[in-house]
């Protein structure tokens, strides 16, 4: 069946987040240091990233929800990525685990994608299955026609393969290294590479 769709992960994906971590170190008055080193053992046990601040021992700092991205925290790869897509004649939409507010950052970006959604407007979060039909629903096409492309193999990669989705495994950022590629996903060690992959596809 050819591709007729693709949604990208936002964090790590499409953006950078080491601004959004040295900003949340500072608020919490912690090194940037014990933060990834946190992190990193929260990615290990298999947590969702706001336990790092229970290894830590600090609260989890009141910025977590102010934090807004930036244009400059796109990665470099990102807006030729989604261009490139969108010229293979795919619907192109950008979905993740974001507050509405990021929703809204997103959407005032302008970037050339079709859809845009986060859980807290889908109202479902990654890796329930809700969300990934919620995805299939904007796009108007079968699992099998829309790819998801992210950077987590837990809540990106295997959902998406369950809900017969093609998924892309992006291998950089803190999850996107340090876990493995499963079974039947596609890895990719850049956005870059997205485009030739997803036509071979289509």
């Amino acid at each position: 069946m050819a591709l007729k769709a693709v949604f990208f992960d936002v964090g790590e994906t499409l953006v950078d987040e080491e601004r959004w971590w040295r900003t949340l170190a500072d608020s919490a008055g912690i090194e940037p240091q014990a933060l990834w080193a946190a992190l990193g053992m929260t990615i290990e046990r298999g947590e969702e990233h706001d336990a790092l601040w229970r290894h830590l021992g600090v609260a989890q700092p009141d910025a977590w929800a102010q934090i807004v991205y930036d244009m400059a925290d796109l990665y470099p790869d990102a807006l030729a990525c989604l261009e490139s897509v969108r010229s293979l004649g795919l619907r192109v939409g950008v979905a993740g685990n974001q507050s509405t507010r990021l929703e809204e950052w997103l959407r005032a970006a302008r970037l050339p994608v079709d859809v845009v959604a986060s859980s807290d407007g889908l109202g479902a979060r990654k890796p329930d299955p809700a969300f990934f039909a919620a995805l299939v629903e904007l796009a108007g096409c079968a699992p099998a026609e829309l790819a998801y492309v992210g950077d987590r193999v837990d809540n990106d990669v295997v959902p998406a393969l369950r809900a017969g989705m093609p998924a892309v495994h992006l291998r950089r950022g803190p999850w996107g290294r340090l876990q493995p590629t499963p079974p039947g996903a596609i890895a990719v060690a850049s956005l870059a590479e997205v485009p030739p992959t997803l036509a071979s596809m289509s």
